[in-house]
This record gives structure tokens, C-alpha cells and sequence, in this order.
């Protein structure tokens, strides 16, 4: 089984991906959560051209992909969990949440560092908020996730399947979480004690810095949770919230592609810190970079 995984990895991936976006972009359609503010035709014509130059960049560059790192440390050896005989079901799930809580400290670290803040304002300058967030990040920013990811693979040493469970899921959950859809508020409640919600996530796409640096999960929200950056509901509501980043609202610079391309190398970012999550009316401490 691991093998057929192995040797159709893409094509499991872009038939979950496909379908995924067509059920979240009839959903959108059906319920909208917040009405949009910019054209969406331009917004998914530059989002899903970043996505398809993402794509191309890292099968260029990464060929074998997370499922080939993860090959190589089993014929190898290498990682915790190739070195502890476990039962296959629970290798998987402790594969699946250890990844998780390593993108997790990844996106944590991408706020905290200015200059991985500028690569990562590429996707908290949308506009708007939908599902094609879910997918829109600079391709520098890519690479590293990416290199990032091989190193967590190496280190943990999971499985062909439990990598392409994960992969799947990230994907899926990110759309799912990224949404422009309504949830009905009790089972939202319910639901964000185990999964990031479309609610829940739209918080931290707040234009406001505390809101921001909130929410960090993509998936489980158990990591928010321990680590005191969950956030409830964002202070002007899910409707009237502003969701992107105060310096940055020209539809021309954020929401077409050569812009996104270039954003991450204007302007300059001196005060964006993580630690910033007390909230203070607009222009009291001097505003802070963005």
C-alpha cells in the first residue's frame, strides 16, 4: 500500500485539492459569511496564478516532494519513530499531530521575525477572505516551509502514508479554515475544541495586531489553546472586522500577482512583534509596522 501511496502521491493530492475547492467554492456560494469587498474574479484569477507558480516552483526544484524525504528515512533509518517499533494506527497519529504542531511553530515563527513577516504579509494582505487564502503564499515563503518540512520528516521519521495523510489534510483543513462560509454557531463551538474553523481562523486575519497575532493553527486548535494565543471573536465581529493589513490596502499592490511578488521587499517592518496582543485604540502607541 505504502508503495501505490508512494508512486501516486500528486495525483491523491490534486484530486483532494480539486475537491475540496469545488465543495468549500459551492458552499461560499451558498452561505457567504461576509460579503467581499474586491473583485473576486481578479482576487482567484492572481490567488490561483501564485498557486500555480508555487506549484511548478517546488516540483522543480523538490521533485520527490515530503512523501521522497520520508522514503529515504525509512530505507534509512532516521527519526524517532523508525527507531521505536509502534503499532501502524498510532504511528500515523502521532506522525500527523507532531507535523501539525510543527506548522504550527513554523507559523508562530514567521510573525515573530521581521523578515519572515515580509514574506508572510504576502498572504494576511488579501483583501478579502476566502478560500483561495488558504493557498496564497509567497514562493520564498513556500521554499521554506518546505525545507522546514524536510528537516521535521528527518527528525520524526513518519511514514509514506502518515506524510500524505498529513499533506492531504493540511491542504484541506487550510481551505476548510480559510472559508467565507457560515457555520452554525453551536456547532462551531463544538467543533474548534478539535479543528481550526473558518471562525476561528478569520480572527487572526484581522487588520488589527493583537487579533493578528492570535489563532496561529491550521488545522488543530488544541496549539492555541496551550499556548495562550487563542482568541474567541474578533472585538468588531466577524461582519464589520477589517481583515488584512493597515499599510497595505491598494487592490493593485495585494491582489494582483506581480505585487504580491514584490510585497514582501517594500517598505520596512521595524515593529511588528509577536508579544503585541494588547489591544490600544488606533495611533496611541504610534501604530507599529505592518
Amino acid at each position: 500500500m505504502e508503495s501505490f501511496i508512494q508512486t501516486h502521491e500528486a495525483a491523491i493530492r490534486l484530486a483532494a485539492f480539486f475537491g475540496i475547492f469545488a465543495l468549500m467554492a459551492l458552499w461560499e456560494l451558498a452561505a457567504p459569511r461576509r460579503a467581499l469587498t474586491v473583485s473576486k474574479a481578479q482576487r482567484w484569477g492572481n490567488n490561483i496564478g501564485l498557486v500555480v507558480l508555487n506549484t511548478l516552483l517546488l516540483r522543480l526544484l523538490f521533485p520527490a516532494a515530503a512523501v521522497g524525504v520520508a522514503a529515504i528515512a525509512a530505507e534509512q533509518g532516521w527519526g524517532v519513530l523508525n527507531l521505536y517499533p509502534l503499532p501502524p494506527v498510532l504511528a500515523v497519529v502521532i506522525a500527523v499531530v507532531a507535523l501539525d504542531f510543527a506548522i504550527w511553530l513554523q507559523h508562530v515563527m514567521v510573525h515573530a521575525i521581521p523578515a519572515l513577516w515580509r514574506l508572510h504579509r504576502v498572504h494576511h494582505a488579501d483583501l478579502d477572505y476566502d478560500l483561495t487564502t488558504g493557498a496564497r503564499f509567497h514562493p520564498l515563503e513556500i521554499l521554506l516551509s518546505m525545507l522546514i518540512k524536510f528537516a521535521t520528516i528527518l527528525v520524526l521519521g513518519p511514514s509514506v502514508v502518515a506524510v500524505v495523510i498529513f499533506e492531504v489534510l493540511l491542504n484541506a483543513t487550510a481551505m476548510f479554515n480559510h472559508g467565507n462560509v457560515r457555520l452554525p454557531l453551536t456547532l462551531d463551538g463544538w467543533l474548534r475544541w478539535v479543528l481550526v474553523t473558518p471562525d476561528m481562523h478569520r480572527v487572526h486575519h484581522s487588520i488589527e495586531d493583537d487579533e493578528t497575532n492570535s489563532n496561529f493553527g491550521f488545522n488543530l486548535s488544541i496549539w492555541d489553546r496551550l499556548f495562550g494565543t487563542y482568541r474567541d471573536q474578533p472585538r468588531a465581529g466577524h461582519v464589520g472586522m477589517t481583515i488584512g493589513i493597515r499599510d497595505h490596502r491598494d487592490p493593485r499592490e495585494v491582489d494582483r500577482l506581480p505585487g504580491m511578488l514584490a510585497l514582501p521587499f517594500r517598505g520596512t517592518v521595524t515593529g511588528y512583534a509577536i508579544n503585541r496582543r494588547n489591544w490600544s485604540e488606533p495611533g496611541a502607541d504610534g501604530g507599529g509596522s505592518r
